[in-house]
């Protein structure tokens, strides 16, 4: 096996690793959780608790995710045409294009609001109870948009005949 080739398995390897991380925790939040349930911030056993089960490996996975299906697409020549949402790659082209935003809502919506929520930026009750629902529905978001991004990322992959 060439270096490369090696390369791409562990790329592989790595992309279905942070992808069962990531999804896990996104399902194992919506089945934990199915309902919103504001924050109680003057409680500490309840921060404790939420400190406990929110953890930063996720929002990592989400990362490593990412960085490897940018960089097997590219080792195949497809990235631009995933992106571009040409030719054969307009299928895995829009599962990219949905786990991208999905990484940008991780990133950009539900982490500032959680840090808020877990007290690790200093905020008043009302904002870390309003916070705690803003982090709810973008965790719920990222949640429904996993399903379609793994059905486009799995048709564009393997089931293209579908599209014919």
């Amino acid at each position: 096996m060439t270096l490369t080739a090696s390369i791409d398995l562990f790329a592989r390897w790595l992309h279905l690793m942070g992808i069962l991380v990531w999804m896990g925790h996104n399902y194992a939040n919506v089945i934990q959780n199915p309902r919103f349930k504001p924050a109680q911030p003057s409680d500490p056993g309840s921060m404790l608790a939420a400190m406990q089960r929110e953890h930063g490996t996720f929002r990592y996975a989400s990362l490593v995710v990412l960085a490897t299906g940018v960089y097997m697409l590219w080792y195949r020549g497809l990235l631009m045409d995933a992106l571009t949402l040409s030719d054969s790659a307009l299928y895995i082209g829009i599962g990219v294009w949905l786990g991208i935003i999905m990484v940008l809502n991780l990133w950009f919506v539900l982490w500032p609001h959680q840090k808020k929520v877990l007290g690790f930026v200093p905020a008043e009750d009302n904002e870390r109870i309003r916070c705690s629902r803003i982090t709810f529905l973008s965790s719920r978001t990222n949640s429904v948009l996993s399903v379609f991004t793994l059905f486009f990322m799995i048709a564009g992959a393997h089931g293209l005949i579908l599209f014919s």
